[in-house]
């Protein structure tokens, strides 16, 4: 028996077992047929597995003996790492579809490939785009230039492949939670560089990392409340992180054209009249968190009244006001209904009230031991409120009692400002405490996926790292989800875990093939977990 290549009139390519009968070819089974290039080499590799599988005893006796001389010639050469491709890569396959993002714009499927090299490589071995042709090179056998490597990169935001992936990413996503998004999350990170130059992309603003001589861009990400992600945006190191969430979500909602809305969940810093014009006006229901102690005074006197009997109890406050903001250079004013859901925590409360004191402290020596101190150099301190500050030119330390009596009354409490009517006390606390997992997900990046600091300088390169590890971290989440018990029976890290993926070979002959190595037990038991 033998495999055929059948050429049809449509123009595809027909795979069939044949076999000579009285000198006659009789068609034993057909295989498959296509137009691709690539499926016919597949339906090929199937056909002659299958005609192992007809005649297997005509295989049998010389292929053993065959490989029993290979296996006894075996050098460290032929071993090579398959537990990037085993674990991680059938999950890229499935997420990212080498026909829907690069084959409309490549012909070949190597690139497809090698960004699956680039995605899975900060998973396992985070490092330089050139450490990648390196670890190819001397641990897989195959030889990629790094100017192929860069070439690929800077393609990623030419031909709309950006959009294609963010796109397969958002439907993957999608599939996880049943189709079913109600709620999503949002929030801002810095990603410092090393050089100390700026350009229109990186730019020194205020740095979450302490990375203040640092320019930087910010990373806007959306999540599922379980954590998945959904989408992101690349903003200028300067941009105040409130004005982000805006234009984030009218990207959102024109790239994905959201049938239904879900509820957006945000922090506090995201709290200004002009988002909240926008999620009003565009029918979004949204959690935020209030910063209370910048409340207007009628609210904060509600609030004081309240009684807090325990950490369990919860009060909510009507709210009336009106939004000022500006659209296509026109001002606006709009009149909106909001909860104030409040919380108490007395472990807030005993912290609040030491960062005061701690304050206040350093405040006084500051006062104290500085000669022409004046009203000018304090104007920083959120603490220099608490004093009475009269003259200009010299200052003294004169605490207002009154001022930090009406302050503490507001310690340990949290609150949420809410614009739906429907959801619980508890449903809406849930929610905003959620937003760990976005949290957690950019401390993901920066640790396990060292998505910073950035080398690249041009913006095409700097925002093409963004969306390898966006895939990255898309392919990380899944993994956490599904061996996460299995961790916790093992009590292993990641590290650890990574290390044992890192440590799965295979044999390969001078001929090509390749024989896995069996899976240990553990191994075994995350591969299962992983792909059940």
């Amino acid at each position: 028996m033998y495999v055929r290549k059948k050429k049809n009139s449509s123009g595809s390519v027909s795979i069939q077992i044949i076999k000579k009968v009285k000198g006659r070819s009789k068609v034993i089974e057909s295989i498959g047929c296509s137009k691709d290039s690539d499926e016919i080499e597949e339906l090929l590799k199937k056909g002659k597995e299958r005609i192992k599988e007809l005649e297997p005893t005509l295989f049998d006796n010389i292929e053993q003996e065959d490989k029993k001389l290979k296996f006894l010639s075996i050098s460290n050469e032929q071993i090579i790492p398959i537990g990037d491709e085993l674990f991680f890569g059938k999950i890229f396959d499935r997420i990212i579809s080498k026909k829907t993002i690069f084959q409309s714009v490549y012909k070949k499927n190597d690139k497809h490939e090698l960004f699956k090299a680039l995605v899975i490589s900060r998973i396992l071995y985070p490092g330089s785009k050139l450490y990648l042709s390196d670890y190819l090179f001397y641990f897989k056998k195959k030889e990629i230039s790094d100017e192929t490597i860069y070439r690929l990169v800077d393609s990623l935001y030419k031909d709309e492949i950006k959009q294609r992936v963010e796109e397969a990413v958002y439907q993957d996503t999608l599939a996880k939670i049943d189709n079913n998004l109600v709620v999503s999350f949002y929030d801002v990170t810095t990603l410092f560089f090393e050089s100390e130059s700026e350009d229109d992309l990186r730019r020194i603003g205020f740095s979450k990392e302490g990375k203040l001589a640092r320019p930087q861009i910010q990373l806007g990400l959306f999540t599922t409340l379980q954590g998945y992600p959904l989408s992101y945006e690349v903003y200028h190191g300067k941009k105040y992180e409130g004005h982000t969430l805006l234009e984030a979500l009218k990207s959102f909602q024109k790239r994905f054209k959201l049938k239904h809305k879900p509820i957006v969940v945000a922090d506090r810093g995201m709290l200004n009249d002009a988002n909240i014009a926008y999620l009003e006006n565009n029918g979004y229901r949204y959690i935020l968190g209030a910063k209370i102690k910048m409340l207007p005074g009628s609210i904060k006197e509600k609030i004081t009244n309240l009684t807090f009997i325990d950490d369990s109890t919860t009060h909510e406050i009507e709210i009336d006001k009106t939004v000022k903001y500006t659209q296509e250079n026109q001002k606006y004013s709009l009149d909106i209904h909001q909860r104030l859901v409040l919380t108490y925590s007395s472990k807030r409360a005993k912290k609040d009230k030491r960062l005061r004191e701690k304050a206040l402290e350093r405040l006084k020596a500051k006062i104290e031991y500085s000669t022409n101190l004046t009203k000018k150099d304090l104007k920083l301190s959120h603490y220099a409120k608490y004093l009475d500050i009269t003259d200009d030119c010299k200052v003294e330390f004169k605490l207002n009692h009154n001022k930090v009596l009406q302050d503490s009354k507001l310690d340990g409490l949290k609150g949420y400002i809410i614009n739906d009517t429907t959801l619980s006390h508890k449903d809406i606390i849930e929610h905003y405490q959620n937003l760990w997992h976005i949290e957690k997900a950019f401390r993901i990046s920066k640790t396990d996926l060292q998505i910073r600091p950035i080398h690249h300088r041009l913006e095409t390169r700097i925002k093409a790292h963004i969306l390898i590890c966006f895939v990255a971290y898309a392919i990380y989440k899944e993994f956490e989800v599904k061996t996460r018990d299995l961790k916790k029976e093992y009590q292993i890290s990641y590290k650890i875990l990574r290390d044992l993926i890192k440590h799965v070979f295979a044999i390969k002959l001078d001929d090509g093939e390749i024989f896995p190595m069996k899976l240990s037990k553990i191994q075994q038991r995350f591969y299962d977990a992983l792909h059940s």
